[in-house]
C-alpha cells in the first residue's frame, strides 16, 4: 500500500490594504517624473541660435544707424589695442597730399 502525502495548503497572507495616501503619493510621483520628461522633451527640441553665427550688416546708404544689437558679436570684432605687423604698416598709412585734396595721386607728380 502506497502512502500519499499530503502537503497541507498554505494560504497567503493577506497583505494590508493600501492606504488613500500611498496611492495619491504614487500617483503624485509618476505625474511628476511624466512632466519633467515632457518639459525636457520640449527644451530639447527648441531650435536654439548657434553663437557663432549673427546676422550679416546691412551696407546699403539707407540703412539704420548700428545700434548695440545689430552690431557683430565680441568675438568677431577686431582689437583696437592689438598692434599692427610690420607688413601691413604701409598699407594703413593715410594718402596725404597737397590741398585742397589732401590725397595725392599715384604716378603723377604734383608741382
Amino acid at each position: 500500500m502506497k502512502v500519499q502525502v499530503m502537503a497541507a495548503k498554505r494560504k497567503p497572507k493577506k497583505q494590508p490594504p493600501r492606504t488613500l495616501g500611498v496611492s495619491l503619493l504614487s500617483a503624485g510621483a509618476a505625474a511628476i517624473g511624466l512632466g519633467a520628461a515632457a518639459v525636457a522633451i520640449l527644451f530639447a527640441a527648441r531650435k536654439r541660435p548657434n553663437p557663432a553665427e549673427h546676422a550679416a550688416p546691412d551696407l546699403a546708404v539707407d540703412a539704420p544707424p548700428v545700434t548695440i544689437h545689430t552690431r557683430a558679436p565680441e568675438a568677431f570684432r577686431p582689437d583696437p589695442t592689438e598692434p599692427v605687423p610690420a607688413d601691413e604698416r604701409e598699407s594703413l598709412r593715410p594718402a596725404t597730399g597737397h590741398a585742397p585734396g589732401f590725397a595725392a595721386d599715384r604716378g603723377t607728380t604734383v608741382n
